[in-house]
């Protein structure tokens, strides 16, 4: 029986005997992930350009719509909720949250890096030019039942012991047209599957994010900036309004995500999508509503693990990325996702349609 099958088979043991692990309180450790198995992912998914408009705050799609967006939200008829502290808010719109900060983005930087590595992990990425930072695949040792097993065995078959699952999280800050600054926080996960029928050997698969994760450490950042747990549990745990659905729609014979919510929303919403489903994002422009991505498109070849499998995979032999523009237009409460090639121009490719995919089944 080989490593990944004994891990998988005590996994099952120690499941049997332990209920899984919640999100509260010490529920959450990630500092023994380097014990987990290594998710290498192609160098050139990950390195992000140095050439950046990070610097430049970014301001919505008109000043009358912000002012509209302002107004509505003071009114009390915004749909995306808000709850503030001091300087720190968390604002949320269905199952996704962010904070917003009242303080510059640069004075940030720093205390958000210590944060992840205090809280376990190693970053793969940090790159301030374009506000990114990004984790390292790790595997949270707390869903790890301490039953008398592995209580009798210690620490010296401990590496025997896993989850079967990864996490990874991304977190993005943007300035804002008041001069502070949003975080959004975002979770891509992994899990070990049998491979064959005969359960010889284990893969990698892609499993949903999870946003009460991502709700979590929002939450957890929110203490590291000044708020105190209890009081960052009950504005977290604020029940927020359900999001708008998004449906997939030709226009012109190119294919494109409607939303009905207008820029501001759209532009966040999207933006979120493009952290959780793994794209590279090598720059944006709020004012232009553009996302700059690299797309790594499945192999024709059936055998070839597609967009999922490649940007999860370690192989060195990965098709060459290719770059796109998403871009946000909208006209009142309504907005149009599309994809645009390198140059400018609208995408009707079956990557293009793939993109779209992606990107609407997150926003569902």
């Amino acid at each position: 029986m080989n490593a990944a099958t004994t891990r998988l088979s005590l996994l099952a043991l120690a499941m049997a005997l332990s209920a899984c692990a919640a999100l509260e309180g010490d529920k959450i450790d990630y500092k023994s992930a380097a014990k987990g198995s290594t998710l290498e992912v192609p160098p050139d998914l990950t390195q992000l350009s140095r050439d950046s408009r990070y610097a430049i705050p970014g301001t919505s799609v008109s000043a009358a719509a912000m002012q509209a967006g302002q107004a509505a939200q003071s009114s009390g008829t915004a749909n995306a909720a808000a709850l503030a502290l001091g300087d720190v808010r968390i604002e949320r719109d269905g199952n996704q949250r962010w904070l917003v900060i009242n303080r510059p983005a640069d004075k940030l930087w720093e205390p958000v890096r210590d944060f992840w590595q205090e809280s376990g992990f190693n970053l793969a990425q940090a790159d301030s030019n374009v506000g990114i930072m990004e984790t390292d695949w790790a595997e949270n040792r707390a869903k790890l039942p301490q039953d008398f097993i592995r209580s009798a065995l210690g620490k010296l078959l401990d590496s025997l012991y896993s989850t079967g699952e990864r996490d990874k999280f991304r977190t993005r800050l943007e300035r804002n047209a008041n001069g502070g600054t949003e975080i959004y926080i975002s979770h891509r996960g992994m899990v070990e599957v049998y491979g064959t029928a005969t359960k010889d050997n284990t893969v990698w698969q892609p499993r949903p994010s999870d946003p009460e994760l991502e709700t979590e450490f929002l939450r957890r950042l929110m203490v590291k900036l000044g708020v105190s747990q209890e009081q960052s549990k009950a504005i977290a745990a604020t029940p927020a309004p359900r999001a708008p659905s998004a449906r997939i729609a030709s226009v012109n014979n190119v294919p494109v995500v409607q939303m009905d919510e207008g820029f501001d929303r759209a532009w966040r919403r999207v933006g979120l999508a493009l952290d959780r489903t793994g794209f590279t994002v090598e720059d944006r422009n709020r004012n232009e509503g553009t996302y700059f991505v690299r797309y790594v498109a499945p192999n024709a070849n059936k055998k070839d693990p597609g967009f999922f499998g490649k940007l999860f995979s370690g192989s060195s032999a990965a098709t060459p990325p290719l770059k796109y523009r998403i871009v946000v237009r909208s006209q009142g409460e309504a907005s149009t996702v599309s994809v645009l090639n390198e140059a400018g121009a609208p995408e009707a490719s079956a990557n293009a349609e793939r993109i779209v995919r992606v990107i609407a089944d997150d926003l569902k």
